[in-house]
Parts: structure tokens; sequence; C-alpha cells
């Protein structure tokens, strides 16, 4: 009786992890559209185009009375929203760790950052003041909702399951953004039948990544469930005591860190190169736009491309890292991404099909690195510590992510030119292989206390 009994409780265990599992994918579906039709696609070019119906005669605009070439505007606002991303993704991952209160936390990121993005149709004329500060409240809502969200990962899936599971994560999300965008071509290729103008085209399309995003962040709500707090602390710990001691918290987790130098020489490796990876995904549109002239539709077919192409890819690096593993495949995708970004730098002016070559290539790599990254340190996890954890990762993965963005502006404002500064991000792939390659990932996941994959 106490054997079926054990059985019947594995079973509904399994039963209540997948369906954790697919509600977790769901998140990614939501807020995917964000990064995609707003970051990569159109928020760059129109916010540009806003701050330089703003500029002065000699190209400047002028915020908190700080000259900046209105060309370089977005990329430091970008880099400020990491850099505020930085203060708040400690404090929020202590939280929800010392209360076991994660999934309440992760909603109200979400809907602030739905809120702020829907708020960009009110951009218009020359607010470009008010899209920075749109920008930052949506960019610093997702990177910490995308910090809590992967915490999840190690609590819904087992060592083994880990890389399929974290690659249909990134999969679901990309097919939504591919979704999104062909809506978006529609609209944007066809506005004149619609009825609006092109700039009201754009504005739509921004707030409709902000509506998906609520939309679709309900059902991820619905399907997670939060956990005791390692502390013994349940739910309803105290949050108030949590949050005045977050960042008490923080120095804690770096201290525990320090006891884990492997997972720490990941997360350096992994700073390095992602840095790279997310200069790429928000500076991508700009430099089509501004260095090769490049019309909009042109960039949303490469952008559209990207995303079916990173969808397939994710799935299919999560079947090589099966064979070869996570870290070896992770390798060869840095080794991709020197050579697509070498080649970047010295694309013809005015050419669409070299442009979609190139995203044919980003396309390739971009989902399968990302989503094995994620598995991967998921196993350089200590059982107890995911959101402290991973709130460390997220800051390597967007929050410290703010150096490429500001050389790439400060580049262009010393230069002129969006060639030179694209030039700088091949040393970022460069060095992260490097790094990466002297991890001994097997060793660090046995340092962490976790169990070692057949293959990693």
């Amino acid at each position: 009786m106490e054997s079926a009994q054990a059985v019947a409780e594995a079973v509904d265990e399994a039963a209540g992890r997948r369906r954790e599992q697919r509600g977790w994918y769901w998140y990614d579906w939501a807020n995917s559209v964000y990064s995609t039709t707003v970051l990569s696609v159109f928020l760059g070019p129109y916010l540009t185009s806003v701050a330089n119906a703003a500029a002065d005669a000699d190209g400047f605009v002028h915020p908190l009375g700080i000259p900046v070439r209105a060309g370089s505007f977005y990329a430091y606002a970008v880099s400020t929203s990491l850099l505020l991303s930085v203060l708040a993704m400690p404090v929020a991952g202590a939280l929800a760790d010392r209360t076991g209160r994660k999934k309440p936390l992760l909603g109200c990121c979400a809907y602030a950052g739905a809120a702020a993005t829907t708020g960009m149709f009110f951009l218009g004329g020359e607010r470009y003041l008010l899209g920075g500060v749109l920008l930052v409240i949506a960019n610093v809502s997702f990177v910490v909702s995308m910090m809590l969200y992967n915490s999840f990962l190690p609590q819904i899936a087992g060592p083994d399951e880990r890389d399929a599971v974290s690659s249909r994560g990134w999969a679901f999300g990309y097919a939504a953004g591919a979704l999104v965008l062909i809506a978006n071509l529609v609209l944007y290729s066809g506005h004149d039948s619609f009825g609006v103008s092109e700039g009201t085209a754009v504005r739509i399309c921004l707030a409709s990544a902000g509506l998906w995003w609520g939309a679709f962040s309900v059902i991820p709500l619905r399907r997670l469930r939060d956990r005791r707090a390692a502390g013994g602390a349940g739910p309803g710990g105290a949050g108030g005591a949590a949050l005045g001691q977050g960042w008490r918290q923080l120095r804690e987790t770096l201290r525990d860190m320090r006891r884990h130098p492997l997972t720490l020489s990941f997360l350096l490796a992994y700073l390095v190169y992602n840095d790279g990876v997310q200069t790429v995904i928000t500076q991508a549109s700009v430099y089509g736009s501004q260095e090769l002239e490049l019309d909009q539709t042109t960039l949303i077919v490469a952008i559209l491309l990207v995303q079916v192409l990173a969808a397939v890819g994710a799935l299919l690096m999560g079947r090589l890292a099966r064979h070869y593993g996570a870290r070896r495949t992770i390798l060869g995708s840095l080794v991709a991404w020197t050579l697509t970004i070498a080649v970047g730098c010295f694309l013809p002016a005015k050419a669409p099909v070299w442009f979609f070559v190139l995203a044919v290539g980003i396309g390739l790599v971009l989902g399968g690195s990302q989503a094995l990254s994620r598995s991967l340190f998921s196993h350089l996890v200590p059982r107890g510590k995911e959101a402290e954890y991973f709130s460390a990762y997220e800051m390597s993965d967007r929050g410290v992510s703010w150096l490429g963005p500001l050389v790439f502006g400060v580049t262009y404002q010393l230069t002129g030119s969006y060639r030179g500064a694209i030039v700088s991000l091949v040393a970022f792939f460069l060095v992260g292989f490097v790094l990466l390659a002297r991890v001994p990932v097997g060793r660090a996941i046995a340092a962490a206390g976790n169990p070692v994959p057949d293959r990693i």
C-alpha cells in the first residue's frame, strides 16, 4: 500500500511539474514580443528620429542640460536602464528568496513593464525625453522579471531535462516574436490602406507589444507556484523586512559565491560574451537604418527572419547539447557569433540581401546560445538560493550589459560612424570564448552541491 501511494505521489508530482513547465514557457511567449518589436525593431530608429527632430543645429539634444548627439540618445537610454537594473535586481532576488513570494514579484514587474510599453503609443513630435523615461521603466521591469522567471527553472526541471526545457522556452518566445512581427509588417507596410500615418503605425506596433506582454502573462502567473523559502519562511513571510535587508542579503550572496569560484568564473565569461549579444539585439536596427540606409520594412523582415531561425536554432542547439554537452555547444556558437559580426562590419549600404544573410547568421546562434547559457548556469546554483544567484546571472545577462551600448554610443559620438561602433563587438565574443573555455564545468557543478549530468 505504501509503495503504491509513493508511486501515485511521484506520478502526481511529475504531472504537476510538467504543468508548471508548460506555464513557464508562456512567459517567454509574453515578454519576447517586447524584446523583438520594441528593442530589436521599432524603438531604436523611431526614438532616434524623435531625438533628431528635437536636436539643435549641431545635431545635439540636451537632456538635463547635457549635450548628447541625437544618434547616441537611444544607446545611452538603454545603458541607463541596465545600470538601474543592477540596483533593482539584488533587492528583488533577496526578497523572493527570503519570502518565497516569487510569483507576485514577477507579476508586478510584468505589468509595470507592459504598462510602460503600452504608453509608448504617446511618443511623437519631439518627445524624446518621454521615450527615454518609458524605455527605462520598461527595460528595468523586463530585466527584473526575467531574473525572477529564470530562477524558476531549477525548481520546475530536473538536471537532465533543463537544457531541453530552457531551449523550448526560448523557442516559444521567438515563435511569439515572429508572429507579432508578421502583424507589425502588415500594419507598417500597408499603413496608408489602414488610414494611419507611418509614425502612428510605429506607435501602434510599440503599444501592441505592451498589450501582448500583459495579456499572456496571466497564464504563467496562474500555473507557476511559490515554494517555501529556504530559511523556513513561507510565501507569507515579512516582505517589508526582506526588502529592507535586500542589500545586506546581496553582500551575503556575494560572500557565498566566493565559496564557489568556478560559478563566478562562468558568470565572468557570460558577462563578457553576452554583453556583445545584448548590444547586437538593441543596436542592430539602428545600424541597419542609419549606417546601411535600409528602410523599416527591410528591418522588420530581417528581424522576422532572426525570430524564425532563432526558434529553430534554439531547438537544434538543444539537441546538439545532448550529444556534445552545453559548454562545447556554447563555445561553437561564440565562434559563429565572431564570424557573423566581423562580416557585418563590412556590409555595403543599401543592400538588403546582405543584411538578410547577416540575419540568418545571427538567428541560427542567438536562441541556442542564450538558452544553453541559462540551463548551464542553473546547474551551478546551490539549492535554495535560486533567485539570489539568478539575480547575479541576470546582472551578467542584462544588468551589466550596459557596457556594450555605452561603448557603441560613445564610439558613434566620437567618430560619427556606426561601422566603427560595430567593430568593437567582436572583442566581446573572443574574450568570452577564452574565459568560458577555461571553466571546468563538471567540477563547478559538483562544487555547488548538485548532481553532474552525464553530458555537460
